[in-house]
């Protein structure tokens, strides 16, 4: 019989220690500490609880656990000694019928990894869909970890320790996230188109109006019908609208969704995410036959990432009345115009100007994303809330020295302008971390027709500067511009800097970002609270409407923007789970 919460609030210490016996490999500590919580509202409490003991465990005690995990395909498992729970896992993933090649490679592969760490190589061999990875990945990751630096590898090894406890744990409570997984696979089957040039290499990238951008709309748009919207329609820009009625006509709507396109060989995530979560929510109303006091719009924006024509936001701002008609002239690497490939799309350029919306027809705006950062990851928090997008400037400027002979050019005489912008970039770095959360950039650097004998005569750079709120971002500008002109003035330099981008901060609607802390309490999750510091189509629809947002953590240290960009079913499904219950809140809140 599969153990649910109540046999186990209920159970003496020792009943409740033996029933979540192998969680973790020989380590009993974590689920007697985690014990002393009860009663648990949730297995997310459970599960987090766990993970909490580990991550406030001394580093003694967290190595300890490390290796008392058996090596993938070592010697533990040719001798038939691991656990039950490691040899289902091991077998799942193929590991005990490996080829002698593969064999031979992963024992290399241990070899190496434990001389350079001094723990075991561990993987949740399962993987984030929990069916099990192939042996290739498994390889593949091996290889690549081996890479890191020893305190970031010894906190991946962590996690995934905890990303195995959470498979095991759902197996003791037969605890299957069905909806999580339906997102996963609508996530894997849209990532099977991708640009030519990038398909060809395995890599997913999806710019606009791209024959696969195309194809991904009509695929979002055939399962928006199978979810039972009442409407659905590709509109003038490429958009993907579906919509489910409330339970009156004239009721206010729900605006909610992400965009579909892709940075070029990047994740599967980033905006799609925003998009089917809330899908699978409008699919489980029509199974249950059910309406809301209000409507539910869900949009999956066409252009997000201005990869194709420098034209970010182009989906999410059509809504709210701000698309440039300059940018149909606009051409792409191969000279077609947005124009050209809008007509070629079959879309009515004249029929635009008509997707403006009338913000006092809508409740506000909410979006989920994945959260493209470390900070969940570290926390082993599956949720955030987000507080607020942060405000951007952004200038490309050039240092103005003088280039001379690097050998005979005195130290005390140079006018090094890369040496300046480096001076910067050191200033920059302290400054925006006396903020805490305000972060700032210098991407890029550049010494036009450099030489490595040459003292730099000139650098061109940028500056990327971003904070949670206008007045702090604007406070973080001043500095950084005074530290470049006392650089500059100190060392006898000149420069000239133009702003390229300014962007207000979107800090969320105190009653929607409320709604989400409502929801990640009602899971049995502490709520965390955190600013976004990348752009999202939110903060478009923040200039009309109320917004708010739900971060869910990524793996791989949350990295985004690159084909490692992953989350889990267990993550998805309660990103579904908090959506539904905002639903509910919300449903509650505008009974008639």
């Amino acid at each position: 019989m599969p153990l649910t919460l109540e046999q186990l609030n209920a159970a003496s210490p020792a009943e409740a220690l033996a029933l979540l016996d192998g969680l973790y490999e020989h380590s009993p500590w974590i689920a007697e500490q985690a014990l002393a919580q009860r009663p648990f509202r949730s297995l997310a409490h459970l599960k987090h609880a766990l993970a909490q003991v580990v991550r406030t465990a001394r580093t003694e005690a967290q190595l300890g656990l490390i290796r008392a995990h058996p090596e993938l395909a070592g010697k533990a498992m040719v001798a038939k000694s691991l656990t039950a729970e490691s040899t289902n896992e091991q077998n799942k993933a193929g590991l005990t019928q490996c080829t002698p090649e593969e064999f031979e490679r992963i024992q290399q592969l241990n070899a190496a990894y434990n001389e350079r760490f001094g723990f075991p190589f561990i993987l949740a061999v399962r993987g984030p869909r929990g069916t099990g990875l192939t042996k290739r990945e498994i390889i593949d990751t091996f290889a690549r970890r081996l890479d890191n630096h020893p305190e970031f590898e010894q906190t991946e090894a962590l996690r995934n320790i905890h990303r195995i406890a959470e498979i095991r744990l759902a197996d003791k409570f037969s605890a299957e996230p069905t909806l999580g997984n339906d997102v996963w696979d609508w996530h894997e089957r849209l990532a099977e188109h991708s640009d030519p040039g990038f398909a060809e290499k395995g890599q997913l990238t999806v710019t606009y109006l791209t024959d696969a951008h195309r194809a991904c709309a009509q695929r979002i748009s055939h399962w928006m019908r199978d979810c039972g919207f009442d409407s659905v329609e590709i509109d003038a820009v490429g958009n993907v609208v579906g919509r489910y009625h409330g339970a009156q006509p004239t009721a206010r709507t729900l605006l909610t969704g992400s965009h579909y396109d892709t940075v070029r060989n990047g994740g599967k995530y980033d905006g799609r995410l925003g998009i089917f979560v809330p899908m699978a929510c409008v699919r489980e109303l029509h199974r249950a036959g059910k309406r809301l006091p209000f409507g539910i719009e869900v949009v999956a924006f066409a252009e997000e990432e201005g990869q194709r024509y420098k034209a970010t936001f182009l989906g999410s701002g059509a809504l709210i009345g701000h698309f440039n008609l300059a940018w149909l002239d606009q051409k792409d690497a191969d000279g077609v115009t947005m124009r050209e490939a809008m007509q070629h799309a079959g879309l009515c350029i004249a029929d635009i100007a008509k997707l403006q919306r009338d913000p006092a027809q809508y409740l506000g705006f909410i979006e989920v994303h994945i959260e493209q950062g470390p900070v969940l990851n570290e926390l082993d928090l599956p949720l955030g809330v987000v507080t607020s997008i942060n405000g951007g400037v952004r200038y490309v400027g050039e240092m103005i020295g003088t280039a001379s002979h690097a050998g005979t050019t005195p130290m005390d005489r140079r006018r090094d302008a890369a040496v300046a912008v480096a001076e910067l970039a050191l200033h920059v770095e302290q400054r925006a971390a006396q903020d805490g959360d305000s972060v700032g950039t210098i991407g890029l650097l550049n010494v036009p027709g450099g030489s490595i004998n040459v003292v730099p005569g000139r650098c061109q750079f940028s500056l990327d500067l971003r904070a949670p709120t206008d007045p702090q971002r604007d406070a973080l500008v001043r500095d950084v511009l005074d530290a470049l002109d006392r650089i500059a003035q100190r060392r006898g330099l000149r420069y000239t800097l133009e702003e390229s981008m300014r962007a207000a901060a979107a800090p969320s609607a105190p009653a929607l970002q409320h709604q989400w802390e409502r929801a990640v309490d009602a899971l049995g999750l502490p709520v965390f609270r955190m600013p976004s510091g990348a752009g999202h189509d939110a903060m478009k629809l923040h200039e009309i409407m109320p917004q708010a947002m739900l971060f869910v953590r990524g793996q791989n240290s949350g990295i985004s923007h690159n084909p490692l960009e992953s989350t889990t079913n267990d993550d998805m499904q309660l990103a579904i789970d908090a959506f539904t219950q905002v639903l509910h809140q919300l449903a509650e809140e505008t009974q008639p």
